[in-house]
């Protein structure tokens, strides 16, 4: 029997993912050509659960914010403190708090998990190598995150598909069959440059750092200004040599930045 894929190998497909692949699918068709307030409205309205947004008080995760706090949607925002962060970043936190009028739920790394972490391989370890910094990651960012996510229904994030060459295949909706949810971008298709303008208009916080050549800010020990010509991300975990770098919060279970599938024949129908 044909998989929906033109292949006659039986389908690996369960029929949750199926049906996680079909809510995407449905999304992207009925919200990919809609303005940004439409899109998250829509998105929100669509769901069977609880909508959580991540933010990392970056540009495009302070505009997304913007489009949700006015909106006065029912949507958790929620970040992940890795305890490595530029001050400015915890100032932005308070001052967005306070323009919306919102409380944005902090989640912390396993006190017990990061300590032995820092025993076994230093307090800036993660400089060593790329298993290093990728358990770094997992500790104060992933596990975390998983917390974050504990029973959504659909993921919002402020992924724009220009931010990388790993990122440009990201659609506006995606089956996360790992997590069990859908996962939504509504700022897939904006510019830095109309994200930037956007926010200049509306009056939306934004990091000073940004201003100082930081565009891509993650933790203070692995993130830098970047050079002219450099691509956005170029800054974050300078000292590897991999264009696809990410902290593994948007990759599959196979380490690659987690992209849309075509939804099986079956789910489509």
């Amino acid at each position: 029997m044909a998989n929906g894929f033109g292949s006659d190998e039986p389908s690996t497909t369960t029929p949750a993912e199926a049906l996680l692949m079909h809510r995407a699918a449905a999304l992207d068709a009925a919200f990919g050509k809609a303005d940004v307030p439409a899109r998250v409205s829509g998105i929100v309205a669509e769901a069977n659960g609880r909508v959580v947004f991540t933010t990392s008080f970056g540009l495009e995760d302070q505009v997304l914010t913007h489009f949700i706090a006015t909106a006065k949607l029912p949507v958790t925002f929620a970040t992940l403190d890795t305890g490595r962060l530029f001050p400015e970043v915890y100032a932005l936190w308070q001052e967005t708090e306070e323009r919306y009028g919102i409380l944005i739920r902090p989640y912390y790394p396993r006190h017990d998990t990061l300590e032995l972490h820092v025993r076994q391989n230093g307090i800036n370890g993660f400089y060593a190598s790329r298993d290093a910094r990728k358990s770094c990651c997992d500790i104060r960012k992933v596990e975390p995150l998983g917390r974050a996510l504990a029973g959504a229904d659909i993921w919002l994030t402020g992924l724009r598909a220009d931010q990388s060459a790993a990122r440009g295949g990201v659609k506006l909706a995606e089956a996360d069959a790992a997590r069990g949810l859908v996962k939504a971008s509504p700022l897939i298709d904006w510019s830095r440059e109309r994200a930037l303008a956007f926010a200049q208009q509306n009056d939306v916080p934004v990091n000073p750092l940004h201003a100082q050549g930081f565009v891509s800010i993650g933790c203070q020990p692995c993130t830098r200004a970047i050079r002219p010509g450099e691509s956005e991300r170029a800054g974050r975990w300078w000292w590897e040599d991999d264009a696809a770098k990410e902290c593994g919060l948007h990759v599959g279970q196979d380490g690659k930045l987690a992209r849309a599938q075509a939804a099986p024949a079956e789910a489509r129908a």
